[in-house]
This record gives C-alpha cells, sequence and structure tokens, in this order.
C-alpha cells in the first residue's frame, strides 16, 4: 500500500511517502501537493516528527526503506550513527565509509538522501567547522542544529 502525506514543520513543508509500511520519501516539498493517502506509517512518522521538532525525540523508530545505490545506502546507514546534537566533516565521513578520497562522492550521496532530518545529513559539516550545503537549503540546516544544540557548541567557542 502506497501513502502520502504533507508535514508543516518549523523548517517548511516536508512531503511524506511510503510504500509497503515503510517511509521511502520524507523532504522538503518542491512540487504541488496531491490528495494524501495516510497510512500507520505515515501516522507514526508525523507523530514522532511533531516530538522532535518539540525537542522530545532524538531517535526515530518507523521502519524506513533507503533507496539507493549501494554506496548511497553505506552513507546514508553511517549518517544514522552520528548522535543528535552533534556533527561530524565529510571528510570523517569519508574515512567512516572507507576512502577518505571518496569526500566528493560521499557529499554527492548526502544530497540524495531521501528521507531528510530522519537520515541526518544536515549533521555533516565541512572540515573547518563551516556550514556546507544542504538540500533542504541552508537556513533550514542551521536551523536543524541549533534545535539539537550542536551549533550552540561550536558557537561558544567564539
Amino acid at each position: 500500500m502506497k501513502g502520502i502525506a504533507y508535514y508543516s514543520s518549523p523548517v517548511g513543508d516536508l512531503l511524506i511517502e511510503s510504500e509497503e509500511e515503510r517511509i521511502v520519501t520524507l523532504n522538503f516539498l518542491k512540487d504541488t501537493r496531491q490528495e494524501e493517502a495516510r497510512t500507520p506509517v505515515i501516522d507514526q512518522c508525523i507523530q514522532e516528527l511533531d516530538e522532535y521538532f518539540l525537542k522530545g525525540r532524538k531517535f526515530f523508530t518507523f521502519e524506513m526503506d533507503l533507496r539507493g545505490t549501494a554506496f548511497q545506502k553505506k552513507v546514508w546507514s553511517e549518517l544514522l550513527t552520528i548522535p543528535y546534537g552533534k556533527t561530524i566533516s565529510y571528510e570523517e565521513l569519508a574515512i567512516r565509509v572507507g576512502n577518505i578520497k571518496s569526500i566528493r562522492a560521499v557529499g554527492l550521496a548526502n544530497g540524495q538522501n531521501p528521507i531528510a532530518i530522519v537520515v541526518p545529513c544536515h549533521r555533516v559539516i565541512g572540515k573547518n567547522g563551516d556550514l556546507v550545503g544542504y538540500g533542504g537549503g541552508m537556513d533550514n540546516k542551521v536551523w536543524l542544529l541549533q534545535h539539537e544544540g550542536s551549533l550552540l557548541q561550536q558557537l561558544s567557542l567564539f
């Protein structure tokens, strides 16, 4: 069963899609809206997003189906290990997936992440702590990192 819903968040409207009781898309809405077809996993996703944005949830438990190449899946799996409130560099992520020379490929995989926020590509930053690249927009990346408290740690150094 396929489902579709929309979620109004502090960082903008999000599109949520499910197939076979797994979330397959959670991304910033770029197209026009379609008629909603809610499923139990979409309802669970919305509940958990509500809790996340209220600062009560740091982990998501709904079922996901991350669709991509083997390399993309490896990168996305590694993103899931970055703790709430922490960040890592693209270089560190490349090392974690097994190839320091794959920094560009890691960045491309990050940009193709089908389940934003939950698969926390926003927690990846530049080597020198610079905030670089985010498909949902830099303002939203800053908002998410501040929400999780990771920017407070960086800003307090200055």
